[in-house]
């Protein structure tokens, strides 16, 4: 009894000891970020897509919101790259680096941090295999998303990534990039070309040309039934074989070049023998190498416009919460049209070796995104200009992993990332897969406008998740900052930082420290109530549940 007695004791001052080394870091900073000679070398490409805009501004007679202050804009980054608010850590941290040049530096900081990789590896997962399970044994969506994740944390160009999926060799687990091809296999262990042509010019080239498959495309004269089934013949040769493991997905180069389509209501007999061809700029195309490499590199080439215009718009889409062109992925055919915002960053992009973190720090620096999102204009009219002109930061709602992200780590005083205890991270990846299960999920779909349902509201109003996270319970976020901020003002500012990242204005301050002061009202005359420690927790507890389910937790602004 006396050794187990010892050893409780030791495990409490372990705790107290973590919990006083917490709660120090809310008042020290991590030190700024060196300046970044990449983000600094981009403030020619930054200023050319500002004048693109300025000049769209005062042709349409807009007037733009004005600059949002930047621990606003530190929000919107750290939701953009994260996925989840900063931390009360990481704010103090930004609000002590007091020189100039403050947001190119942490950009270039949040860029290097394995949250950003994880995170953005996730979503570009979405449109490159979608959210379905795939088929058994041969398709692991976590071993694609961590390749992915490397490839971002290395910065490698966005085209070497392209044709590493497109043309992706070895075993699926060996080989991540592979699930890309293994996702497309069917019941008959045959792979679905038609699944891997439409979701090849969707992902990498911006359009949704899946209908073509069985007619001509009946919105864009572009697209012919004869050039899905050309792409389609691409694939014609990629195989998923168990014989030679290793070996799997390979392909079959010793077999002829044969893709058959079936017409509609005819025989097998009756298929019609396809090429592999591609529907424009033929002279793209690598005149060596196996056939799926060859599309890639068609895909790739530093003349297609549609290439790098898709990763910008995906890009815009996933930093603002909506694509600068919607929907995603169908954008409209660049040749013969005048150059626009998305020309611009594909060719800053293109320039510097087609890295996604040059077009996040442009877009990221851009005057779009660092607007206020409170309008100047006095009808709703003018408002929806400002909107569809970007002259104005959107308002958008958090998607369903951003809001238990957000939750998350507003629970919290320091930074839940990869260097956070094993059992946080646990927690953290528990929650939010059950969080997402019941919020909903809208897949790959993500981008498209969504609206908030009832259940939703209740699901954060009354559900496990927020009350959970709320409570003042040891080493918690609401009990270090009930506990150790150094008066009932430092409370209530700690409180509104961590979950809305801003200090509250002098009503809410007022409303909450009357609380805490045992107050009802603002008149000072009148005595105030006793309070005890138990019914001050529960004024915190009260205090984050009311931020938690605050319309503006929900948003992006």
């Amino acid at each position: 009894m006396r050794l187990a007695h010892i050893f409780s004791i030791a495990v409490l001052v372990l705790l107290i000891t973590a919990a006083i080394r917490t709660a120090s870091s809310v008042n020290t900073a991590i030190g700024p970020p060196a300046v970044d000679s990449e983000i600094a070398g981009l403030d020619a490409a930054v200023a050319r897509l500002n004048a693109w805009f300025q000049k769209r501004w005062e042709e349409e007679g807009i007037l733009p919101a004005a600059p949002a202050d930047e621990l606003t804009v530190f929000r919107r980054m750290s939701l953009a790259l994260f996925g989840a608010v900063p931390s009360l850590e990481e704010i103090r941290a930004f609000e002590q680096d007091t020189e100039s040049g403050r947001i190119p530096r942490w950009i270039a900081l949040m860029l290097k941090d394995p949250r950003y990789s994880d995170y953005i590896a996730d979503r570009l997962s979405r449109s490159l295999v979608g959210v379905e399970q795939g088929p058994f044994i041969i398709f692991r969506r976590d071993r694609l998303t961590d390749w992915l994740s490397e490839q971002l944390q290395r910065d490698v160009s966005w085209s070497q990534m392209t044709r590493d999926l497109i043309a992706a060799e070895g075993l699926w687990t060996d080989h991540p990039a592979a699930n890309f091809i293994t996702i497309a296999r069917m019941e008959n262990e045959e792979l679905d070309e038609n699944k891997l042509a439409g979701r090849t010019v969707r992902t990498f080239l911006g359009q949704r040309i899946d209908c073509a498959q069985c007619h001509d495309h009946p919105f864009d004269e572009h697209w012919k039934q004869k050039d899905f089934d050309g792409l389609a013949a691409w694939y014609c040769q990629a195989d998923v074989s168990f014989a030679g493991v290793s070996d799997s997905p390979l392909d079959k180069q010793k077999q002829p070049v044969v893709y058959r389509v079936t017409p509609p209501g005819k025989d097998v007999a009756d298929a019609r023998v396809i090429p592999p061809a591609v529907p424009f700029h033929e002279e793209w195309l690598s005149e060596t190498g196996t056939l799926r490499r060859r599309l890639a590199d068609w895909v790739t080439h530093p003349d297609n416009k549609r290439f790098e215009r898709a990763i910008a718009n995906r890009i815009w889409g996933l930093m603002f919460g909506k694509p600068l062109h919607s929907p995603v992925d169908d954008l409209p055919h660049p040749e013969g049209a005048s150059e626009d915002a998305l020309d611009i960053l594909g060719q800053e992009f293109r320039r510097r070796d087609e890295r996604l973190s040059v077009l996040i720090s442009i877009i990221a620096l851009s005057a779009p995104f660092q607007c206020s999102s409170e309008s100047p204009s006095v009808t709703d009219a003018d408002y929806r200009r400002q909107a569809e002109s970007w002259a104005i930061f959107p308002l958008v709602r958090l998607r369903p992993e951003q809001v238990i992200g957000s939750l998350f780590q507003a629970g919290r005083v320091r930074m839940v990332n990869q260097n956070s205890h094993p059992l946080t991270r646990l927690q953290k990846l528990t929650l939010e897969n059950d969080f997402v299960q019941e919020y909903g999920d809208a897949g790959e779909d993500e981008l498209i406008p969504q609206t908030g349902t009832i259940s939703q509201t209740l699901l954060k109003m009354n559900g496990r998740f927020s009350q959970e996270l709320a409570k003042v319970d040891l080493l918690t976020g609401p009990s270090q900052i009930l506990n150790l901020s150094a008066d009932d003002g430092s409370i209530v500012d700690n409180a509104f930082l961590m979950c809305l990242t801003r200090r509250p204005s002098q009503e809410e301050r007022l409303t909450f420290l009357n609380q805490l002061q045992g107050l009802h009202h603002a008149d000072a005359a009148v005595p105030a109530k006793a309070i005890d420690q138990q019914q001050r927790a529960e004024i915190v507890e009260d205090l984050f549940w009311a931020l938690f389910n605050s319309p503006e937790f929900s948003w992006n602004h």
